[in-house]
């Protein structure tokens, strides 16, 4: 793997966006064990194309995903593709933590009295991002959440898993198309802490290998193909 052409550290509770070229990649690396990465994904020259979780999950015929899956759009083509991982279990289907939820489950420390040691909910988070591109509340699609194991009980029931959480865990995404990207490192919804987590997540840029006949996340799904095929027409187009 090449050099970091950047690197920045975002602390527990906080959020940052960027435009992520195609060809490029983003490794996240949980530092400490137990943070939440909880990831929006837009079309930079179409907003209204952002990530789509339930084709992403229906089309790999998957509920968690981890290396090899891609992550769809709702035109039915790749933002970007799983291409290491260490974690294992990243999952797209809880959503964000809630001002709501927020109040109910941790103390509420504002930036007045406690500055960056203040905590946020995702939901605030994520509107703060969005903001910046003239993107709403009704924008804001289902997350992922990486570095977050949620498992289904026998019940049906969602249960967090907490023994998952490892430091210096990491996952990589190449980017296939140029894509906005809306970060934040609030706590995950389920997360049963009773103090609310201040978990930072190492950030790193890097430019990526071409993209081979044989590459691992094209050819993970015959979904995944077809999609990339549909990455290729927009981008003839362009």
């Amino acid at each position: 793997m090449s050099d970091s052409l950047y690197t920045t550290t975002l602390p527990g509770s906080a959020h940052w966006s960027l435009r992520v070229r195609r060809g490029m990649q983003l490794r996240f690396t949980d530092l400490q064990g137990g943070a939440n990465l909880a990831v929006l994904m837009y079309n930079p020259e179409a907003l209204l194309e952002r990530y789509n979780a339930p084709d992403t999950l229906k089309g790999q015929h998957t509920f968690k995903l981890t290396r090899g899956n891609c992550l769809y759009s709702d035109m039915g083509r790749v933002f970007a593709s799983i291409v290491e991982d260490d974690f294992g279990w990243h999952e797209t289907v809880c959503g964000t933590l809630s001002e709501k939820t927020l109040q109910q489950k941790y103390p509420v420390r504002s930036y007045q009295d406690h500055h960056n040691q203040w905590t946020l909910s995702g939901e605030h988070s994520f509107l703060t991002e969005l903001a910046k591109y003239g993107l709403t509340e009704r924008d804001m699609a289902a997350n992922l959440n990486l570095f977050s194991k949620v498992a289904a009980a026998d019940d049906g029931s969602l249960q967090f898993d907490p023994e998952a959480a490892s430091p210096g865990a990491s996952v990589t995404l190449r980017f296939e198309m140029d894509t906005l990207v809306i970060l934040h490192t609030c706590p995950h919804p389920l997360n049963p802490a009773t103090d609310y987590p201040m978990k930072p997540v190492q950030i790193d840029m890097l430019k990526a290998d071409p993209v081979s006949d044989d590459d691992y996340c094209k050819n993970f799904r015959p979904e995944n193909g077809r999609a990339f095929e549909n990455n290729r027409l927009y981008h003839l187009g362009l």
